[in-house]
């Protein structure tokens, strides 16, 4: 959460205790300078104030207001209290104020406004219990709203508000010029819009000049309201230390090399910090694993049980520490104020591909997941660059990515640094998340000469100031993700892999049956190798699977780009999500090996051969194969969420068949490069 607009870009909702007796659904709703929405964030928020949400009445709204940037903020609480609805005010970053050389007379500032204001310091916990309480009892009619409006209704539209309160007569003065100015969005029969239409043209209304109007009277009073309730020094007077670290970390150069620097460092610490915990997780899991193999009777509940459970457990919790991690230095960046200060610095870059800078949110929340990220992009005003962002945003290498570079950076990728102090393997994957990125501004580039759709655009962005990083926000966001991580991405990847077991140990007729017969034959005579022949067996075992046949079948489309049949199975189970790849070959070469446990998966991994004895994963097939992972579109979900964020089948499509085509043609390169 962030107390400027573009951070919360739905709305979120959460329960709290208000006293001993009352409880409340707290709903987040996404930030607004004024009542006037220009995103699509915006609207969601002002569907609720209008009333225009069916899902939502609010009994009280708390508006979040900045006691750094007052007069601002208070532009929008005031238009929400001529609404007439039960506000509370929470003044926040108090302390930035203090430092600032503000002083605000709250007791002042309540009279002015006339409704409850408090100052809260969330990170402190400070004013917290107060705020509760005037929640409360707004919330039973303790405080009512002012009777007068701060501005003069009436002078804007007199005849035309009144007679739309003849058909609404439960509206305020100021909610009716609302209804006049945006009741085309509003969930109102064709009647009731032909009537308000009627109204606005007998009485000559013009929305711009009336929302233009009334700015100008709301300033008035505010700059009134500051004179009353604010002292503010001089502005040249103190320089923030803020303004001085923008100096350096927003300059034209050095900017961008700490920009780099600081990507390095994240994607290096993922496997420093993660490496031991992922070997005690790994190890682990193949103890146990082979301990159950020993004390359980062979028979096909164990083979389940071991194959199936425990070999698609130990792929989801094997890399919960990197996702703790990752996740973890993420929301450090965030709440220093830093990842603000990364869209500034993209946005002249972003330009030249028909983006802006405030594509650079979503398209680095994509590095978390596609799914939000493609959400976030409701914040970009301009419809022409929210949807090349959405249709670039998957491009971005998310979190599920992480475990399929990780196994296959461990196996291709040899651990040595370089100048000392370089990993290669960091670098590589550094390198990964770049690609996706480059790609993605290529893409952008090439895709905004086909979208004809021609609207202005301009960047505006608040910068946070640079604040210390909550530790008790960034432990409770890793231990969230690593559970979202966990039940939802951990159901997936059980079933598939429960679903693979089956299809991996079962095959079509008596098939099965044939070929254990065959090798039951071959171990009975005489100079027989029984243990090479039963890693034939195992191996023939799974190619007539029905596993096998669907490998099999798509084996000659990607045995061009270095994949084998399992891979080709992998490929097509990881649609439901990437990170089942791993699950998937955990799965398909435990079962394939008469040994189970006994070997890591990347061991196992490391170990495979072609039928010509080459190895399956050396660098060229590797490298080939994370190249298909960072530009395919291996997720369902984000398909099904660019539908909802377009409202057509359409975007999604073009997506999916230019990813897989760039993933295709890509790997196909890489393949033949390292061959």
């Amino acid at each position: 959460m962030g107390n400027f607009p573009g951070v919360t870009v739905d709305k979120k909702t959460g329960t709290t205790s208000l006293s001993a007796t009352v409880t409340a659904q707290v709903i987040d709703l996404p930030g607004s300078y004024s009542l006037y929405p220009k995103r699509m964030d915006e609207w969601v928020s002002y569907k609720v104030l209008l009333n225009q949400d069916k899902d939502i009445k609010a009994d009280v709204v708390v508006a979040i207001a900045d006691a750094s940037n007052l007069k601002r903020n208070l532009l929008f609480c005031t238009q929400i209290i001529d609404l007439k609805i039960p506000v509370v005010i929470a003044l926040t970053m108090m302390d930035l104020a203090n430092r600032k050389g503000i002083k605000i007379d709250i007791p002042a500032l309540e009279r002015e406004l006339g409704v409850p204001v408090v100052a809260v310091n969330p990170r402190k916990n400070k004013g917290v219990t107060q705020l509760r309480k005037a929640i409360e009892q707004t919330a039973q009619h303790l405080y009512q709203s002012p009777a007068r409006d701060f501005i003069d209704n009436k002078s804007l539209a007199e005849t035309s508000i009144e007679e739309v309160k003849k058909h609404f007569p439960h509206l305020s003065d100021y909610a009716a010029i609302h209804y006049l100015i945006n009741h085309e969005s509003f969930g109102m029969d064709e009647v009731m819009q032909q009537k308000i239409e009627q109204i606005e043209l007998k009485n000559n209304f013009i929305p711009t000049k009336t929302q233009a109007e009334e700015i100008l009277q709301r300033y008035s009073r505010i700059r009134f309201i500051m004179q009353q309730t604010v002292s503010e020094p001089d502005p040249l007077q103190k320089t923030l230390f803020t303004e001085k670290l923008d100096d350096i970390l927003l300059h034209r150069v050095w900017g961008y090399m700490i920009l780099l620097a600081v990507l390095f460092l994240l994607f290096q610490s993922v496997f420093w910090l993660a490496q031991h915990p992922m070997d005690w997780i790994d190890l682990g899991f193949a103890k146990l694993s082979q301990s159950l193999s020993l004390s359980l009777p062979d028979n096909r509940w164990t083979d389940l049980l071991i194959n199936g459970v425990i070999a698609g457990l130990s792929g989801i919790l094997v890399f919960v520490p990197q996702i703790m991690i990752l996740f973890g230095l993420i929301t450090l960046l965030e709440d220093t104020g830093y990842m603000a200060r990364i869209s500034f610095l993209s946005d002249r870059l972003m330009r030249t591909v028909g983006l802006n800078g405030k594509s650079v949110m979503p398209m680095i929340s994509g590095f978390a997941c596609a799914v939000p990220a493609i959400m976030s992009a409701r914040n970009i005003e301009n419809r022409k660059e929210r949807l090349l962002t959405i249709l670039v945003t998957p491009l971005m290498s998310c979190s599920a990515r992480l475990p399929v570079y990780t196994i296959l950076i461990g196996l291709v990728i040899p651990k040595t640094y370089l100048l000392g102090f370089l990993g290669v393997q960091g670098l590589v994957m550094m390198g990964l998340y770049l690609l996706g990125l480059i790609m993605a501004l290529i893409v952008s580039y090439v895709a905004k000469w086909f979208i004809k759709i021609k609207e202005k655009s301009f960047f505006i962005l608040e910068l946070p100031t640079y604040r210390s990083p909550r530790w008790n926000n960034i432990f409770p966001t890793m231990i969230s993700k690593a559970r979202i991580f966990v039940m939802d991405a951990g159901k997936v990847i059980m079933v598939i892999s429960l679903i693979l077991w089956a299809l991996c140990s079962f095959g079509p007729g008596n098939s099965m049956q044939k070929v254990s017969q065959h090798y039951e034959q071959l171990k009975s005579q005489p100079g027989a190798n029984p243990q090479q022949l039963n890693k034939e067996y195992q191996t023939a075992k799974l190619e007539t699977s029905y596993a096998g046949i669907m490998g099999k079948t798509i084996e000659p489309a990607i045995a061009p780009l270095g994949f084998d049949w399992k891979i080709g199975i992998a490929l097509i189970t990881s649609f439901a999500a990437r990170e089942v790849f791993v699950g998937t070959m955990a799965t398909l070469y435990s079962v394939g090996d008469e040994d189970e446990g006994s070997l890591l998966l990347k061991q196992k991994m490391k170990a495979a051969t072609r039928p010509d004895g080459k190895p399956v994963f050396n660098l060229a097939s590797g490298l080939s194969l994370m190249i298909f992972y960072v530009f395919a579109m291996q997720c369902m979900s984000t398909l099904a969420v660019v539908k909802r964020e377009t409202k057509t089948w359409k975007w999604p499509l073009i997506q999916l068949l230019y990813m897989t085509g760039l993933a295709y043609l890509m790997s196909l390169l890489t393949y033949a490069l390292f061959k």
